[in-house]
């Protein structure tokens, strides 16, 4: 098994902004290597976002070349990269993304109800270890929005890993949060990457939360203009 998990070449991505092409990413060249934790940062506009959504196989428009685990992404029917990416790929928005009509044990499970092999009874099992592991043990029936932000985030965490995928994704995970949250989850996110050799990249724009990472790239218009090798740890 090869210790690459993303390989991009060339990888560039415009986007239509009022009568304009406007070059969100132009020309990227970056490896991941299993286990490794990556911080990605740059000015706003820098093309962060579009480069995660990428990675995390929301977006497939790109020109160049995306390997994910091997997986060419644009090569992928629809139906295929949802497979892929909710198999392969934990993502945790800044904004949470919960349903406020599903308990926080609904929202936990929610991966599972779309192509999981898990049974009931073991998809109920993980969320519950994972929310306990969260500090959220008792809070199962609950609904999300009586809960903290850093409650939230906490869930928002657990989903991402109930079908444990070797990838997990954060696009700025404790912007919405206080700085004493925001200690403890990105604490959460770092003991679970070296407890289990997650590879985790991270998109911010908060040097503390850049500095937890083994690796920071950073970005500005488009382009990749610092990458150094990894030097290990999280």
């Amino acid at each position: 098994m090869s210790d690459i998990v993303l390989c991009a070449r060339n990888l560039r991505r415009s986007f239509q902004a009022e009568g304009e092409v406007v070059q969100a990413l132009r020309g990227v060249d970056l490896n991941i290597a299993r286990g490794e934790s990556v911080a990605i940062v740059g000015r706003s506009g820098a093309g962060k976002s579009t480069l995660l959504n990428l990675i995390g196989a929301l977006d497939r428009g790109y020109d160049g070349e995306l390997r994910v685990f091997g997986q060419e992404l644009k090569s992928l029917p629809d139906r295929e990269l949802a497979r892929f990416r909710n198999r392969q790929i934990g993502f945790v928005f800044q904004s949470f993304n919960l349903l406020p009509h599903l308990s926080v044990g609904e929202n936990t499970m929610l991966p599972a109800y779309f192509g999981s092999e898990l049974d009931d009874r073991e998809t109920r099992r993980r969320a519950h270890k994972l929310l306990a592991d969260m500090g959220l043990d008792g809070r199962f029936d609950h609904p999300p929005m009586q809960l903290s932000g850093g409650e939230r985030q906490r869930i928002a965490v657990a989903r991402a890993l109930l079908l444990e995928p070797p990838l997990l994704v954060c696009d700025e995970p404790t912007g919405s949060l206080d700085a004493k949250t925001s200690e403890e989850i990105l604490a959460l996110i770092n003991g679970l990457q070296q407890q289990h050799g997650t590879t985790v990249v991270v998109v911010t724009h908060d040097p503390q939360v850049a500095a937890r990472a083994g690796r920071i790239v950073t970005l500005d218009h488009g382009r990749i203009v610092a990458a150094p090798c990894a030097e290990g740890g999280a």
